[in-house]
């Protein structure tokens, strides 16, 4: 009943104030290959019509962060979600390269909650990256939304960990971008202190989707003191260029005193 009535006030919300990051952002990549057959329009068409789409239906939620690749930290994606919440404790993602119909999917993630994580035993905890630094240095954005609701969806996201797998080597400002999703599978990670990602990364996302990040930030610091520390903060620090500052909040487990545990290493 709670959550009925939390969403019909989010809904309220959403109808009632403006909305900002809501722009499209096209494909990085367009795909070279023949356009489409009369025959193949016409079997899609018909697919339309007689076959369900149950499962992407589901993948109402939308978020957008950036996340580099844990064996190659210079490599880092802008990474568009399309999400299912399938219980409080797990939601499963659909990862593009763009928000448009013609799209490409790049990768998948998992996301679990602090519970779960801490079921999962040390050797599968090194692929699960922390959520902390993403949320409160306002780079993970639920675009389309009022900020206030916004907020409340990061919140419910606080100490959660996710699983991703980018197939493709494909985003926006990649000069060498695979014409083709070539290759194994990449664990990727999340940036966790001020100054990993590469220049210009955020402000492009930014200035394409109508998104103030550092506005987003501000308006989540009375979120730190939910934070609790994690494991893999620590996981890729010394391995970004530059200089690098703490997200004020975003702590490893293995700093934390009275925790103890050791710092998960790069894969």
């Amino acid at each position: 009943m709670v959550n009925i009535i939390f969403m019909a006030a989010l809904l309220v919300i959403v109808l009632a104030t403006g909305c900002t990051g809501s722009g499209k952002v096209l494909p990085a990549l367009e795909i070279e290959g023949q356009p489409e057959s009369i025959k193949t329009n016409v079997l899609e068409t018909g697919a339309l019509a007689l076959q369900r789409d149950a499962p992407p239906d589901k993948l109402n939620i939308y978020l957008v962060g950036f996340h580099p690749l844990k064996n190659d930290p210079q490599h880092q994606f802008e990474a568009h979600h399309f999400c299912q919440q399938v219980n409080q404790d797990f939601a499963q993602c659909v990862l593009y390269d763009g928000n448009t119909p013609d799209a490409n999917m790049n990768g998948i993630e998992y996301i679990i909650s602090e519970r779960l994580f801490n079921s999962l035993p040390e050797k599968e905890q090194q692929y699960w990256h922390p959520h902390n630094g993403e949320i409160l240095s306002g780079q993970l954005v639920a675009p389309g939304l009022p900020e206030a609701a916004d907020k409340e969806v990061m919140q419910g996201k606080m100490n959660s960990y996710g699983k991703t797998w980018h197939t493709w080597r494909v985003t926006h400002g990649n000069g060498n971008n695979d014409q083709l999703p070539l290759g194994e599978p990449a664990l990727a990670w999340s940036f966790n202190r001020f100054g990993e990602a590469k220049p210009g990364l955020v402000e492009s996302r930014d200035r394409r989707m109508d998104i103030n990040t550092e506005e987003r930030r501000r308006q989540r610091q009375d979120l730190t003191p939910l934070a609790h520390p994690q494991a893999g903060v620590d996981a890729l620090q010394g391995k970004f260029k530059g200089s690098t500052q703490p997200i004020p909040g975003v702590v490893d487990k293995s700093a934390a005193p009275g925790l103890g545990g050791e710092s998960f290493p790069s894969q």
